[in-house]
């Protein structure tokens, strides 16, 4: 019996590069997403960002705000198209208790960390967060210098 094979990331739309920077990522959950037509199709064409989105929890459901969606002009010509508006994220009741609970902690927040392709539908990651202290994000960007220097050396030695 065989084991599969982890697959690329070839199928991520957008990434928050940033929510990884500022925040120790706790916890993570796959969303669903309800989005329009001139949505999809902006995201198909690679239009997209997730740069300040983040995860609102209000009145039991969770919303993303602050992802912007940047209309096409030829899908969008008969729709007024808002590319920040606000949109709900598709979760489980045991989930969304998950994250209020998370989110009633001191310093916790939710953040939208990246949009992905799962067969035909749109996922959103979002994880539970916790902001990095100046002192952690030197000392992580010290880590990664470390770490592409040990590469460095790596290659050099077996060339």
């Amino acid at each position: 019996m065989s084991k599969k094979k982890p697959q690329p990331d070839t199928n991520v739309i957008a990434k928050n590069k940033k929510a990884r920077h500022d925040y120790h990522i706790t916890d993570k959950f796959e969303a669903g997403m309800m989005l329009m037509g001139w949505e999809l199709k902006s995201i198909r064409a690679g239009k997209c960002q997730l740069v300040d989105s983040y995860v609102l929890l209000k009145d039991g459901e969770a919303w993303l705000l602050g992802s912007h969606m940047e209309p096409l002009k030829s899908a969008s010509t008969h729709v007024i198209a808002d590319p920040t508006r606000t949109r709900k994220l598709l979760l489980n009741q045991r989930e969304l208790g998950k994250l209020f609970e998370a989110t009633q902690q001191e310093g916790y927040t939710c953040v939208a960390l990246s949009l992905y392709w799962k067969k035909h539908l749109v996922k959103c990651e979002i994880g539970i967060a916790k902001g990095k202290k100046d002192y952690d994000k030197r000392a992580t960007e010290k880590d990664r210098d470390w770490n592409r220097q040990k590469q460095r050396v790596v290659r050099q030695h077996n060339d």
